[in-house]
């Protein structure tokens, strides 16, 4: 009878396993499909750039409000910090060691995505700061999108920019990195005090 008792009870603890290492492998998935996506769409886009748009000359895209003009970039996005190449370097093989570590906790897809776009859009720019001239680790980066009143940028900031919104957005909705909610845990915290009340007072009446 105990025997028949426990292995039902295991095989729910199995099948509860099972589920959340599928989760876990999905979201793990969806991590590296945007992370690659984007590294690959900024390098493509950028190889693009370099050959298209050598003259310097700028090309109407969207008209006036969105242009190509091909520039090369020391400093961090949208041309800020350009006498800290190095450091910048640095910050971002930081910023890529950083997402590597939490997305071993990853179990939201929403997280999953922000750390993608974050990902890919460090590598695309580090890729840059490492391959490109002058030097290694100094390197300029491609920029060649151009809005009115704007610096120059690549998709690889546009990326980082959706990532940061994400976080925001993620954070304010109670998200944690592993899926769980935050308000879900702070209304918990009531109800199991109340119910631990009620079960002492029943204890106590009984």
């Amino acid at each position: 009878m105990h025997g028949m008792q426990t292995t039902p009870g295991t095989s729910l603890r199995d099948a509860k396993t099972a589920a959340r290492s599928f989760a876990s492998r999905r979201t793990t998935l969806v991590w590296l499909a945007v992370t690659g996506t984007v590294y690959l769409l900024d390098q493509a886009t950028k190889e693009w750039a370099t050959r298209a748009l050598a003259d310097g000359m700028p090309r109407p895209f969207l008209g006036e409000w969105l242009q190509f003009r091909l520039t090369f970039n020391p400093g961090a996005a949208f041309s800020l910090g350009t006498g800290y190449t190095i450091v910048l370097t640095a910050i971002a093989l930081a910023v890529i060691v950083v997402c590597i570590k939490m997305a071993g906790r990853l179990g939201s897809r929403g997280w999953a995505v922000a750390l993608g776009l974050l990902l890919g859009g460090a590598l695309g720019n580090v890729t840059d700061r490492i391959l490109r001239p002058p030097a290694p680790l100094r390197g300029h980066v491609v920029d060649f999108l151009e809005l009115p009143n704007w610096p120059v940028f690549n998709f690889a900031d546009v990326a980082i920019c959706a990532a940061a919104a994400s976080f925001v957005l993620l954070s304010l909705r109670g998200i944690r990195l592993d899926g769980s909610r935050e308000s879900h845990d702070r209304a918990a915290v009531p109800l199991s005090d109340g119910a631990d009340a009620q079960t002492t007072d029943d204890s106590g009446t009984a």
